[in-house]
């Protein structure tokens, strides 16, 4: 069975939108870090906003920056890209690789993710925004939470901020980059026993 990731980037007070207001950039070991992870999915979920910025900053960014940077451009680019609308009546920016998803419900939602994840290949990162990465919480279908901490309090969107029941969370592991930034992976707490390490460096750290 497949998992879903919510790895996202936020601030001390877990702010999610607008990252402009308040992310101060990306080290290059934080960079190798998330490419390390990323090599893990094979499909993105985002809603409509997210999917805007990243469909005007990843397609250019392949010759861009770093390797780091560029090597994350090329999973990007490579992967199979979800976005959900409730309409369907907005048309999307041009990628490769993309596939909208009408879900007039969270019913709608949780059958749809209930399929994917049942289906071949690697895992799956939700990568918001705030509303989707929302809705999929509450429906108890992430598996895993990575989240990189800005050292920041910024007003704003946060992942959590509708969520109306308490979600029990096992930290498995932490990092910390030159950056500042904290890294933070957990599970649910119900899933915690279940979770093994992929790797031996998971097992260290």
């Amino acid at each position: 069975m497949r998992k879903i990731v919510l790895q996202m980037m936020t601030t001390l007070n877990g702010r999610l939108d607008d990252p402009l207001a308040w992310l101060h950039g990306v080290s290059d070991d934080q960079y190798r870090e998330i490419d390390r992870l990323y090599a893990s999915y094979d499909t993105i979920l985002v809603g409509r906003t997210t999917y805007e910025e990243m469909a005007a900053y990843w397609p250019g960014a392949v010759n861009e920056g770093t390797e780091a940077n560029r090597s994350m451009a090329r999973r990007m680019n490579a992967y199979k890209k979800v976005v959900f609308s409730r309409s369907g009546r907005e048309g999307l920016t041009e990628w490769v690789n993309v596939e909208q998803v009408v879900v007039r419900s969270d019913a709608d939602l949780a059958r749809y993710l209930t399929e994917l994840k049942a289906r071949p290949g690697g895992d799956i990162h939700l990568s918001g925004g705030a509303s989707l990465a929302q809705s999929v919480i509450g429906l108890g279908l992430v598996d895993e939470f990575r989240f990189f901490v800005y050292p920041v309090v910024s007003q704003g969107e946060s992942w959590f901020a509708k969520l109306t029941d308490k979600h029990d969370l096992e930290l498995l592991s932490t990092g910390s980059y030159e950056n500042g930034v904290v890294a933070l992976h957990y599970v649910p707490r119900q899933l915690a026993a279940t979770v093994q390490p992929s790797s031996f460096t998971d097992l260290l750290t």
